[in-house]
């Protein structure tokens, strides 16, 4: 059903590590943690400035990717992972996209699932990798007989 979008990405979008949008994000995940919100902690840290949190990216805006067409409900999370290769820094500019990597089919309990594996990727103005986050999201029989309508 979604094999066809294996490969398929997203158009780079640029998004700003927000200084507000950082601590409102801390605060609701409950992670006070002052090296996301005090300057006078992140200028004394080894980064020399603010980071966000670790889920952080998860605010950003990917770009769409033509002719993937999920339904609007009755999605599941399945589970987000991220790696870094250093953390996002308050104030800065990156690029986002999104990267369908895989699509599979298991037989569960109530009928055929979908799981779909989305790659997100956020770099640095030069191009450089700074993040990448793989989720996967389960399709139930359910809404994948619908999409297929």
């Amino acid at each position: 059903m979604f094999k066809d979008q294996i490969g398929k990405q997203s158009e780079k979008v640029k998004n700003i590590v927000e200084r507000g949008a950082v601590k409102k994000f801390a605060e609701a995940i409950g992670d006070l943690h002052p090296i996301y919100f005090d300057e006078e902690t992140g200028k004394k840290s080894r980064f020399g400035k603010n980071i966000a949190p670790p889920t952080f990216p998860r605010v950003f805006d990917y770009g769409v990717i033509e002719g993937l067409n999920l339904p609007k409900k009755g999605l599941i999370h399945g589970e987000q992972t991220y790696h870094y290769e250093r953390p996002l820094v308050v104030g800065e500019e990156i690029r986002c996209f999104s990267v369908v990597k895989d699509y599979f089919e298991k037989k569960g309990n109530f009928g055929e699932m979908g799981f779909l594996v989305i790659e997100a990727i956020g770099e640095d103005l030069e191009g450089n990798t700074i993040f990448t986050s793989k989720q996967t999201v389960i399709i139930s029989e359910a809404v994948r007989k619908v999409a297929t309508r």
